[in-house]
């Protein structure tokens, strides 16, 4: 493990539109640090900037709302035409309230309105839009970190991150929704602890704990900071994405 670590913003990103170049973005942001990428460098990119650069968004005024979705908007005093785009992301309702919609959605995340969000989605024109969540996010991962070693020269690995709510306890924090370059779960279990005891459960989300100290800097409000480098990490375990932290149906006790 690493004893210390650098987390930092990078400065002066421009407002996302569809087919920008994120890897250009990012590489031009860090030049304004005064500094490069470097080996072993994690670079965190909020969720948000990655769909609106693949052009994941959904003019309301194009949807029909199914009788379910009018039904459930009626229920829940949500438009039902964003009740639509919601379902159509999702495989299932896992609970509703008013104004406030569970769901699982396709990718396996059990998260709120299926990640469709429309804050910090400022139109161009008077349409009302919806973004949704990348297709592949592991794939979109890859692409930008492809794009980032080949024109860095430096060895570095990608988070994608969002923001979620959890059950058990009040407020939102930055989780992974997708990865590349390295371990999003490090398998600890047959490891000694400090007194020798072998340790049997420990499985550390270790994408997840970088998506969470990069969202501290990310902000949720008007911030303005969808990217975060995250340096000084050391890891030794394989890459993997992160369907690897999707808890599967077996394992969940829960639902």
């Amino acid at each position: 493990m690493s004893a210390r670590m650098e987390v930092f913003a990078l400065p002066g990103l421009p407002m996302v539109q569809p087919g920008d170049d994120l890897a250009e973005m990012i590489l031009a942001g860090v030049s304004r640090t005064g500094g490069a990428l470097r080996d072993g460098d994690v670079v965190v990119i909020a969720q948000k900037i990655v769909s609106k650069s693949e052009g994941r968004s959904v003019d309301l005024a194009t949807v029909v709302p199914s009788a379910e979705a009018i039904a459930l908007g009626q229920e829940i005093d949500k438009d039902p035409r964003l009740v639509q785009v919601i379902l159509s992301e999702s495989v299932r309702v896992v609970r509703h309230r008013p104004n406030l919609m569970i769901m699982q959605h396709k990718l396996g995340f059990v998260m709120a309105n299926a990640g469709v969000d429309q804050s910090n989605v400022a139109p161009t024109d008077t349409v009302q839009r919806a973004l949704l969540l990348p297709v592949d996010p592991d794939g979109s991962a890859a692409a930008i970190r492809e794009e980032l070693c080949r024109r860095s020269g430096a060895k570095v690995a990608v988070v994608i991150n969002d923001s979620f709510g959890r059950p058990w306890r009040r407020g939102t924090m930055g989780i992974a929704i997708g990865a590349a370059g390295l371990p999003t779960l490090v398998d600890l279990r047959g490891q000694p602890d400090l007194f020798g005891r072998i340790l049997e459960v420990s499985l550390v989300g270790f994408a997840d704990e970088i998506a969470a100290a990069a969202s501290l800097l990310q902000g949720q409000a008007a911030e303005g900071q969808p990217v975060v480098v995250v340096r000084g990490l050391t890891w030794s375990a394989p890459d993997s994405n992160v369907a690897e932290l999707v808890r599967l149906p077996e394992e969940d006790l829960f639902q």
